[in-house]
């Protein structure tokens, strides 16, 4: 049993995050999550007899075959969105050096997300993963399941510290039937050198082209750029391996930032390529403002 201190602070950080997210969702981020994921599709509706005029490619040949005369298909536009919260729950996801680490971060962004999608009438599901399948909520509507997504995602603990990212991307793929808006949360460092990236780019291929992919990538400073602090013992931490370096040598400080930069550099073409949408949010940086740019710029993108 979870002792009543644990939950009320669970509950003051869950209504903490509420009102803040719900600030920003009123006030800058619901009418440009509408206008840039809404209305992108049609369904089928129905079917009527032909009639002089309508578009000759709607017509249903099987059953005009059935009946002997034409008949056509009605569509409707989908306004229903289903929208999949996928989490990084891996051992480098719990790092930063500020005072927000970025499952924090990664916590926050998805509460500012459900409610987005709660206020527009949509789906909203969680999926989180470490080196295996952690916590999987199917898509549904309403507060009160927002709210459970909110506080799974906020205090869950894993039980794995590795990470599987393209075991994740396969499981979505057999699990999501549905046309979804996919938000991918992690710091895409999936697994050891070498070729990182090379691990997940065929199943993120794959799901890329039936779902609209959005890979938002949490980062730390830290990560990309050490200053000269002598011998540090570092852990890697999702493997637990120690290793000891020598952060005053400028030559190692450079070979660092370079293998960091050229990693992105490949992450951030294969993404372009596959047409995967792609932001960058730092540990300490307001997250809202860089959403918010994020969707005004696909809203310009979309009016094109």
């Amino acid at each position: 049993m979870i002792p009543k201190e644990t939950l009320k602070r669970i509950r003051r950080t869950i209504r903490r995050i509420e009102i803040a997210s719900r600030k920003v969702v009123d006030e800058t981020l619901a009418g440009q999550y509408h206008s840039v994921f809404k209305g992108r599709g049609i369904e089928f509706d129905a079917v009527r007899e032909y009639t002089p005029g309508d578009d000759v490619r709607s017509i249903d040949w099987n059953v005009t075959s059935r009946m002997g005369r034409p008949f056509t298909k009605q569509f409707v536009e989908e306004r229903e969105l289903t929208v999949m919260l996928a989490v990084d729950a891996s051992g480098s996801m719990d790092f930063g050096s500020t005072a927000e680490f970025k499952n924090e971060l990664a916590a926050e962004i998805c509460a500012l997300l459900a409610l987005a999608a709660i206020r527009n009438n949509d789906k909203v599901g969680l999926l989180t993963f470490s080196d295996g399948i952690e916590l999987h909520l199917p898509p549904r509507k309403g507060r009160r399941h927002a709210l459970r997504l909110v506080r799974e995602v906020l205090f869950f603990k894993p039980r794995g510290i590795g990470s599987d990212l393209a075991g994740a991307l396969e499981y979505l793929s057999r699990t999501q039937v549905k046309r979804c808006v996919l938000f991918l949360l992690s710091d895409f460092m999936a697994g050891p050198e070498p070729r990182r990236f090379a691990r997940f780019q065929k199943p993120l291929r794959v799901l890329a082209r039936k779902h609209d992919v959005v890979a938002i990538q949490l980062a730390d400073r830290r990560e990309t750029r050490l200053e000269g602090m002598g011998l540090v013992r570092l852990v890697d931490p999702e493997s637990g391996d120690f290793h000891t370096v020598d952060t005053s040598s400028r030559r190692w400080r450079e070979d660092f930032s370079r293998l960091r930069e050229a990693e992105q550099s490949s992450l951030e073409r294969f993404l372009a390529v596959n047409g995967i949408d792609h932001l960058v949010v730092g540990t300490g940086a307001p997250y809202d403002v860089e959403l918010v740019k994020f969707f005004r710029k696909r809203a310009r993108r979309a009016r094109l």
